[in-house]
């Protein structure tokens, strides 16, 4: 089937033509709600993400991904959808995504859309129906099973089928109600209790999502980043099982510096090693998804556009987590083994050792991630007394994170990222060096982490924080075209005026962002950054442009004999040119035409640079001295 027209992307005209173009993309999310606000209602919206595009351009990326848009009552984030064919009233209509998806591939940038398939949202037409049918009727029944509904134990059914938990914390059950007021079967809720978890043993889930994904490539899309690919299928008689479900707790970090097997890690704390995990969560990475995702894979491959399925799979090892990108399922999956490595040589090491194995056995990508819209930002992250930790959220009375430090090393994470083979995803704001908003008041707070856990866990707000365009506007730009001149884009000159609006009309009166922004940001605000030399946006644009004339992303991977984590230094060289193998990259011997050595120093110490080769890029200015890398900076490097 053929879809809309498609300007050549970036990655297809550099990358040879039997690449897909999934292989290599950069992939940057949008968080709408929090991307950029056309309308003036403090929300961010589809014609914000539209009249941003020309930024993303300038960026480099090569497609987009677009958290949740669907009919939402926004108890998670739109992760809660009511209405998986339409778009919810604070983002606009279902024209602004289809004039969304237009411009996009006008612009040569392909659109991935978020899939959420675990759960609906409470208010969902199904489970609506769910709870006013008679349960005692063979109609009331065959509607109920559509959803995990099961009765109590103990007296009178008053106590839940087992034992589980919700991520977002408190029980993973609530007790629903009959039409006649009596207390009837419990319904489960991996996280909110109104995000109702769907039965994936029923045929007419399963047709359902065949079609929704139909629905969305008739339009265009050009992939799905599938919302809890991990959870959908759970284990027959549902066993109980004593632990919260967890981002973290089913993808633990690989073991730190010497506790290769498992032990202490460099703060103390006690972790396995995930490669020595067997995976024993009865609602976690059951066999039975697998066939869900080969049906899928199917639909789409009627498609000729090459669409994309990526998992949202939290599971260890990694060799679990590469059976999702087997042939004839998803295309990419996350590796949050390497996003939870932290900013440690021995850890991030292993994480790309394990996983280039992992991918060439399956003969897929591998896809980098360092943050996302459900983690604290790296740039944050690494600038903590222990870098490899991983809080859910931040307060203001939690460590605070050395500003200046995280975005050294955000920066230099950024280079190990992009100069890894395969794909890699940038959140918004990632290529403005944006730390966390690790202040923000309680009181403001919508996550339901924070709810449910009654405030121990500050939650994801911290990192959903909307973007500062402006520097000298309030909200920081937010609201384009709202309260500056209303004509083109002070940091895009092609952007157009708000919608509907007059360019030449006095600037229109936006209501506050729906997080409001650290005082900080303005330092980091986008104006201040595009076409400036040293920013952090232009050292991504940089490293974009430098990955896609060198196919960096198609290369050939090798450890460098420059490698050293346990002293601190990560150093790996690929060989450019659509990823030829084969040679002994720092021998000399046969060698491809263009070698790049990406090197971190993730130590104390200066280390010494390989004189064979010549600096490229530089994580920093003061990156470099005396011929030496210093510590917290990257390098990239090509063999002179």
């Amino acid at each position: 089937m053929t879809t809309g027209p498609l300007s050549t992307p970036p990655s297809e005209a550099r990358n040879h033509p039997i690449n897909p173009w999934w292989v290599d993309a950069v992939i940057y999310q949008v968080y709408p709600r929090s991307f950029a606000d056309a309308d003036g209602d403090g929300m961010g919206d589809l014609a914000g993400v539209t009249a941003q595009l020309p930024y993303l351009e300038e960026l480099g990326v090569d497609a987009i991904w677009l958290s949740p848009f669907y009919v939402s009552p926004q108890r998670d984030g739109g992760y809660d959808v009511a209405d998986y064919r339409d778009v919810d009233p604070l983002f606009g209509r279902l024209e602004d995504a289809e004039r969304l998806l237009d411009a996009a591939h006008a612009a040569g940038l392909r659109v991935i859309v978020d899939l959420v398939p675990n759960h609906t949202s409470s208010a969902h037409p199904w489970f609506v129906e769910a709870l006013s049918a008679d349960p005692n009727t063979e109609a009331g029944r065959a509607v109920r099973d559509r959803y995990m509904f099961r009765p109590g134990t103990g007296a009178d059914g008053a106590e839940a089928p087992n034992n589980w938990q919700s991520t977002f914390g408190g029980p993973a059950w609530t007790r629903s109600t009959n039409p006649d007021g009596t207390p009837g079967d419990w319904y489960l809720h991996l996280f909110d209790s109104s995000q109702p978890d769907l039965n994936w043993d029923n045929a007419e889930v399963r047709g359902e999502f065949e079609d929704i994904l139909r629905f969305w490539l008739d339009r265009g899309v050009d992939g799905f980043r599938v919302d809890v690919a991990h959870g959908l299928v759970k284990a027959e008689g549902l066993p109980d099982h004593h632990a919260r479900p967890g981002m973290v707790t089913d993808a633990e970090p690989l073991a730190a510096a010497g506790d290769a097997d498992a032990g202490e890690d460099v703060a103390g704390h006690r972790e396995s090693n995930p490669q020595d995990h067997a995976h024993p969560v009865p609602y976690h990475d059951q066999e039975g998804v697998h066939e869900i995702y080969r049906s899928w894979n199917a639909v789409l491959a009627e498609y000729d556009h090459d669409p994309v399925l990526v998992a949202e799979a939290w599971v260890s090892p990694l060799e679990r987590l590469f059976r999702y990108v087997r042939p004839g399922e998803m295309h990419q999956a996350f590796n949050f083994t390497f996003l939870l490595a932290g900013w440690d040589a021995v850890r991030m090491s292993d994480a790309i050792t394990v996983s280039v194995q992992e991918a060439e056995k399956v003969g897929a990508p591998n896809t980098w991630v360092l943050s996302n819209h459900d983690t604290v930002r790296h740039a944050s992250r690494f600038g903590l007394a222990d870098p490899t930790r991983y809080p859910n959220g931040l307060g203001a009375e939690d460590e605070q994170p050395d500003e200046a430090l995280g975005w050294k090393r955000g920066r230099a994470a950024a280079m190990i990222e992009l100069g890894l083979p395969g794909s890699a995803y940038i959140y918004q704001g990632d290529e403005l060096g944006l730390p966390e908003h690790t202040t923000l008041d309680d009181s403001l707070r919508q996550d339901p982490t924070f709810v449910r856990t009654e405030g121990a866990e500050k939650g994801r707000d911290g990192c959903r924080v909307p973007m500062p365009w402006r520097a000298d506007a309030p909200g920081f730009g937010f609201a384009v075209g709202h309260h500056v001149n209303t004509g083109p884009s002070p940091v895009n000159p092609n952007t157009p005026a708000t919608p509907g609006h007059d360019a030449g009309a006095a600037p229109l009166t936006a209501a506050a962002p729906w997080l409001p922004q650290p005082e900080s940001y303005g330092t980091y605000a986008a104006d201040r950054q595009v076409d400036v030399v040293g920013s952090t946006f232009e050292l991504y644009r940089q490293l974009l442009g430098v990955r896609g004339e060198l196919d960096l992303g198609t290369g050939a991977f090798a450890w460098s004999r420059f490698h050293s984590p346990e002293l601190g230094v990560l150093a790996f060289t690929v060989a450019t040119g659509g990823g030829q193998g084969g040679y002994d990259l720092d021998s000399g011997d046969h060698i491809p035409e263009k070698v790049a050595l990406v090197m971190a120093n993730m130590g104390q110490t200066a280390v010494e640079v390989p004189e064979e080769y010549a600096a490229a890029i530089f994580s920093h200015d003061e990156a470099m001295q005396d011929g030496q890398l210093m510590p917290d900076s990257a390098a990239w490097f090509l063999r002179r």
